[in-house]
């Protein structure tokens, strides 16, 4: 049995582990939608894969004009999706969880693709930074292999960003995407078939440029005399491994992780795929269908990262994305607590590096965060029924809402906004960032309003409801500590229903303190709460004489 964790900074408590869970995770990637049904054995913690789907739909073939993912596309995505739910519904899994990288990132139609998702199939699909799903590719990856406290570099090359990170057995040291993929590469750069000469060469250049900046920080993030293990994920590398197999050894293992190839291969199977057309390469035993398409601007991408990197040999891993999804949803829910254990507080560390960078002063900002979250302990189930969640929102927006100082102290809330939106907080989904950005611009001015550009682009009514609650909270937080010195010490708060009234009793950390001004500022914020909630909001002080 796992022992519980606090949630005073926002960390999710820990489950009782008693039983196996069925999960599965979607993996809505620009080339292709992949889903993996995976059984739980908390008390190894293990996972085992009982299930793949996988659907070719090209997500990142978007409008050229304006961007935006084609209509056709989505209808075939959404119905993937459905037959994705039904299969794991098939599998009784207990949860479907989903993410979306790059093409949904990048288009501008792209939460409203989400959103009608939800809508349509009830199926919620979280949208993830590129440096969050670097780091849930090394969680994915680590779970399958062991490093023996080595570093290895993990190179992951989707349809529309390639991942490069440096990690051991804890650590992610070093975790970047870029915007360089097979599809993208295939459809900007590539136009002629064989591939001209002056194409491949742009192509490779282009390739080297884009990934320069990403291989030159994960080198100097080693230690002087580390000698790196490069492991390579993703369908672009597990079809180099496939047909390399199939003519090296006649024929394709039963699994592929672990097996190797140098990059003296890679380069002569590059060689030879910018010699032939598609037809040819579609013909290559092994090739699986629609990857001969992209398969040379993977190889590419592939090739100069392994020259850039200096490394002369790449080990297969299956697993990615997909299973760092699951391996993330076993840390959220306290079901690993040995060899991940450090992964498992990426929340909060995120969170305190973001604040050491802007100059936030720490002290003030977690006590704000601890008398918010004691406000809203205290009105669950009255005024609100958020759970653990939502909690963890406030506690982020909390430490963070004053990060706008960084920019200028006028209309600092905004710049907090903006600086959160966006920022890259690993741990959290794009929603969340969105909803957490939200509650820090208004705990202060004007509350949330439908005018305001920010609130409005929250899709989700519940977002949007989150955003309003959570926010009327932090700003009472704020105003109880308006002089950034912890002047009230605990709030204790008593609701009357029968006469719509909250009641609180404020506790200063100064017996002789009157704290008039956070008083003062507590009267002056307190009316937007009232209005929210349509109830009348009263404080008193509690003060007890020093003996004489």
């Amino acid at each position: 049995m796992v022992n519980s964790v606090s949630t005073t900074r926002g960390i999710v408590p820990t489950q009782t582990v008693d039983k196996q869970h069925i999960i599965a995770a979607i993996d809505m990637g620009t080339n292709s939608l992949h889903m993996v049904v995976v059984r739980i054995d908390p008390t190894l913690p293990a996972l085992t894969i009982i299930a793949r789907e996988k659907e070719t739909v090209r997500l990142g073939d978007r409008d050229i004009t304006t961007g935006n993912l084609k209509p056709q596309i989505i209808e075939q995505s959404i119905a993937t999706l459905r037959r994705f739910q039904q299969v794991a519904k098939m599998l009784e899994a207990e949860s479907v969880i989903a993410v979306a990288t790059s093409a949904v990132r990048e288009s501008p139609n792209g939460r409203d693709f989400l959103h009608r998702i939800q809508e349509e199939i009830g199926l919620k699909v979280d949208l993830i930074s590129g440096q969050e799903e670097a780091r849930r590719i090394y969680l994915g990856v680590l779970s399958g292999m062991q490093f023996h406290n080595q570093p290895h570099i993990i190179v992951d090359i989707g349809g529309g960003s390639t991942e490069l990170i440096l990690g051991d057995s804890k650590e992610s040291r070093c975790l970047t995407s870029t915007k360089v993929g097979a599809v993208r590469l295939t459809s900007e750069l590539i136009s002629t078939d064989p591939i001209s000469q002056a194409e491949f060469q742009y192509l490779q250049a282009y390739a080297r440029g884009m990934l320069e900046r990403s291989a030159e920080e994960v080198r100097a993030n080693l230690e002087f005399g580390e000698i790196p293990r490069l492991v390579g994920t993703s369908g672009t590398i597990e079809t180099i491994a496939m047909i390399h197999a199939r003519e090296k050894l006649g024929f394709i293992p039963s699994t592929l992780n672990g097996y190797q190839f140098s990059i003296k291969d890679l380069r002569e199977w590059v060689s030879r795929l910018r010699k032939m057309n598609n037809v040819e390469r579609t013909a290559i035993a092994g090739m699986p269908e629609r990857r001969a398409e992209v398969i040379l601007a993977g190889s590419v991408i592939l090739l100069e990262a392994m020259t850039l990197l200096g490394v002369e040999s790449l080990t297969v891993c299956e697993r990615s994305l997909r299973e760092g999804v699951i391996v993330d949803w076993m840390l959220t829910h306290g079901l690993i607590e040995d060899r991940l254990r450090f992964q498992s507080s990426i929340r909060q560390r995120s969170v305190l590096k973001h604040a050491r960078k802007y100059n936030i002063n720490q002290k003030h900002s977690e006590h704000v965060a601890e008398l918010a979250l004691s406000i809203f302990d205290q009105t669950r189930g009255k005024l609100h029924n958020w759970g653990e969640e939502q909690r963890q929102l406030l506690w982020v927006a909390g430490i963070l809402h004053n990060c706008g100082h960084y920019i200028s102290h006028d209309s600092h809330h905004k710049h907090s906004y903006y600086l959160i939106r966006n920022s890259e907080l690993l741990g959290y989904t794009d929603s969340e960032i969105d909803m957490i950005a939200n509650i820090a611009r208004y705990h202060r001015k004007s509350p949330p309003k439908k005018k305001h550009e920010n609130f409005r682009a929250l899709l989700a009514k519940e977002h949007r409801q989150i955003v309003c609650h959570l926010s009327a909270i932090l700003r009472l937080a704020t105003a109880l500590d308006r002089r950034h010195i912890g002047a009230i010490e605990r709030i204790e708060c008593s609701y009357l229903p029968e006469v719509r009234e909250l009641r609180m009793q404020l506790f200063p950390s100064h017996p002789n303190d009157d704290c008039g001004l956070e008083m003062w500022s507590f009267d002056y914020k307190k009316c937007a709460f009232e209005e929210l909630f349509t109830l009348k909001l009263s404080a008193s002080l509690q003060r007890t004489p020093v003996a004489v």
